[in-house]
């Protein structure tokens, strides 16, 4: 099961984001993106910016900060993902969901440092995929990281396909919230997630993720259970609010989830919340979730 944990350290109130738009208001996807390109070509400091992962995260801070909101996982947040790569040291990370590549800069760089050799980024919007692109060459990371344009399932599918991406030693979600499980179910059945392989879900507290979080902290019998019993797996949204659910679709339609696989029930998590902030400052968490073995059927674990 799923334990608490985290440091209990308060929130630095100098720097957080502009706060995230009121329910009914647009809060990405409205321009910022690009404006947010702009500002960091346009910087007094760019020679200074050119080349170093540290200074290109400092500037988008700088934007959040000053600009508009950006739904980046943070500093704080992303001290726990640099610290599981760090300990972990993995040669290929996957990552669910890019937006304008903060998380992506700021991992890519820890798994390079840890003498890692691939960081995929997904990113589903093409035009964020871009931006994505372009602060990745900035930031002088573009010898390890490749971005994927395209839906998550259809983008881990390909990767798949292609023998680019055999086996995901970490995977960070912070991409569609009602995605998180049916991918990760996707990666069990294509033996990507295998023991020994590291998940970090981010916003599992803001704006939380219900199904996520059952199913990595449930035992290998209770998943069975709900294996045997479902006829695919699930496709239920009903657990989320329609600012999450609802999120993409104005711009990318109606989400479609990979329901035509049920996953690996069999394979054995330890899960763990770590307790922390969002850019903004309030509270939220990351899930760090280890694969540590695989029970068989009808096994007690």
């Amino acid at each position: 099961m799923g334990m608490e944990g985290g440091s209990s350290k308060e929130f630095d109130s100098s720097k957080a984001y502009q706060a995230q738009e009121e329910e009914g208001q647009k809060f990405f996807d409205d321009g910022r993106e690009i404006a947010l390109l702009h500002f960091i070509y346009a910087h007094p400091k760019i020679d200074e910016i050119r080349g170093s992962p540290r200074e290109v995260l400092k500037v988008i801070d700088e934007f959040g900060r000053n600009q508009k909101y950006l739904m980046n996982v943070g500093d704080d947040k992303g001290k726990i993902v640099t610290n599981l790569i760090a300990e972990r040291k993995p040669k290929v990370m996957v990552e669910l969901g890019g937006y304008v590549g903060y998380s992506c800069i700021m991992f890519a760089d820890a798994v390079r440092k840890a003498g890692g050799r691939s960081y995929f980024c997904l990113e589903r919007n093409p035009e964020f995929a871009a931006v994505i692109a372009a602060i990745v060459d900035l930031a002088g990371l573009s010898d390890i990281v490749k971005v994927v344009v395209g839906s998550s399932a259809d983008s881990i599918k390909r990767l798949h396909a292609s023998g680019e991406v055999q086996h995901i030693d970490v995977m960070f979600l912070d991409h569609y919230k009602p995605a998180y499980t049916t991918d990760l179910k996707l990666c069990e059945h294509l033996k990507l997630i295998t023991p020994g392989s590291v998940l970090a879900a981010d916003n599992v507290i803001k704006p939380g993720n219900p199904p996520y979080l059952k199913y990595v902290r449930s035992t290998v019998p209770e998943k069975l259970k709900q294996y045997e019993s479902d006829g695919q797996a699930a496709d239920d949204t009903s657990g989320f609010g329609n600012r999450t659910r609802e999120q993409y679709k104005d711009r990318e339609g109606e989400e479609k989830l990979s329901t035509e696989v049920k996953g690996n029930p069999s394979l054995i998590y330890e899960s763990q919340l770590v307790n922390s902030f969002e850019p903004t400052g309030v509270p939220d968490g990351i899930e760090i979730t280890s694969c540590i073995g695989e029970g068989q059927r009808g096994s007690k674990v």
